[in-house]
């Protein structure tokens, strides 16, 4: 991807321009985005999806004043008809099961991979919507068919309405109101409140992006320091140490936690999150584990290598100076092989002369990926629907 070629997709700008202009700092309104994104998806391929036990959908209805959620699966049955207004469904994670959204996704990988979420798209009756909110992460809300509304204006996230099943905005001033066209696209970042109603019914795609918490990463990055310390036969000798307290005085309060053996556990906490290689290895492993509840078809019959490969739109596949994460998991390579999984986590693909380069290790391990369903012969034909 050239950062510095003035994109439709942005409004003329380019990626690095609108990098430096409007992320995290303001809205973006663009007409005319796109024309053919997400081209002959319709609502019952989205209704097929929210059946699914396997992904993540919710139904929304207003009737007056009154909000109801419902979450999924929702069977066909389950959602009101077709001329009934002010409802909406809305599906996460289309990407996953959708070949035409998964290449919608990577049209915004401008923004490096460990930030990029998944697509979400609702259907929505004529009214419908979720009510004025507030996203904690950056998002382009694509239009994909008919028209909506969208009212945007800074918001308080504190102050929210508690007579309603959602997060929503108590008392929203909107400071802009636009009418989106199928193609057109808003970017907003976070905190600033939006309010999108259906003008007749429509289709819209929510490119949404991953803001972590910084507790809930913390711990999971933690967690993984753990499980690696204590499996390893050879741990470092600042994780040998034991407790000891040859000056403690003796105890009148025997159920009290010593002051001494609080500081000895945080400061084992910090020698563990000190290994700087360490924790960047656990880190590109959360990042790149799949979501919850994805799952990969495992292969039998695998082309004869050298082939060419393809990454499977469910991998995530990350890397850094000294790691290739996939899935997940990690692996430390360098020179060629670390070249060559580079290209191909950048890429999402490998050419068959690629391939043959690698090492045998390293060749073996792509394997075993084909035989996980990780990636698959570009041979392969690529299902455009829904799998």
């Amino acid at each position: 991807m050239d950062l510095d070629r003035p994109q439709a997709l942005l409004g003329g700008l380019s990626a690095s321009a609108f990098m430096r202009r409007h992320w995290q700092k303001r809205p973006l309104l663009i007409r005319a985005a796109t024309a053919d994104a997400l081209a002959g998806f319709d609502p019952k391929q989205l209704f097929a999806l929210a059946a699914r036990d396997d992904v993540e959908s919710r139904l929304v209805v207003r009737s007056g004043e009154r909000w109801a959620v419902r979450p999924g699966p929702l069977p066909r049955r389950a959602l009101p008809p077709l001329a009934t207004p002010a409802w909406t469904l809305l599906v996460q994670g289309v990407d996953l099961h959708a070949e035409r959204a998964h290449r919608l996704l990577a049209r915004f990988r401008f923004v490096a991979d460990a930030r990029l979420d998944d697509v979400m798209i609702s259907y929505a009756s004529d009214g419908g919507g979720v009510g004025p909110h507030v996203d904690s992460y950056d998002v382009f809300l694509l239009q994909i068919a008919g028209r909506r509304r969208w009212r945007v204006g800074r918001a308080d996230p504190t102050r929210l309405r508690d007579d309603v099943p959602l997060k929503m905005l108590a008392g929203f001033a909107p400071s802009a109101d636009w009418v989106l066209d199928a193609g057109d696209m808003l970017y907003l970042p976070p905190g600033w409140g939006h309010d999108g109603t259906a003008v007749g019914a429509c289709l819209t795609a929510s490119i949404g992006f991953r803001a972590p918490l910084a507790g809930t990463l913390g711990a999971d990055v933690l967690q993984r320091l753990g499980d690696a310390a204590a499996s390893d036969d050879d741990p470092p000798a600042r994780l040998l140490r034991r407790y000891r307290d040859p000056g403690e005085a003796a105890s009148e309060r025997p159920a009290r936690v010593p002051a001494s053996l609080q500081r000895f556990a945080v400061d084992a906490v910090r020698k563990l999150a000190d290994d700087r290689a360490a924790c960047a290895r656990a880190l590109g492993e959360s990042l790149s584990e799949p979501k919850p509840g994805t799952w990969f078809e495992r292969r039998d019959k695998l082309p004869v290598m050298p082939v060419a490969v393809v990454l499977d739109r469910k991998t995530r596949m990350l890397y850094d100076e000294r790691h290739i994460f996939i899935n997940g998991e990690s692996f430390r390579a360098a020179g060629r092989d670390a070249t060559l999984a580079r290209r191909l986590a950048d890429r999402r693909r490998l050419d068959a002369r690629s391939v043959a380069a690698m090492s045998a290790e390293a060749g073996q391990r792509l394997t075993e990926w084909l035989r996980a369903g990780w990636c698959a012969s570009a041979d392969e034909p690529v299902d455009e629907e829904m799998t």
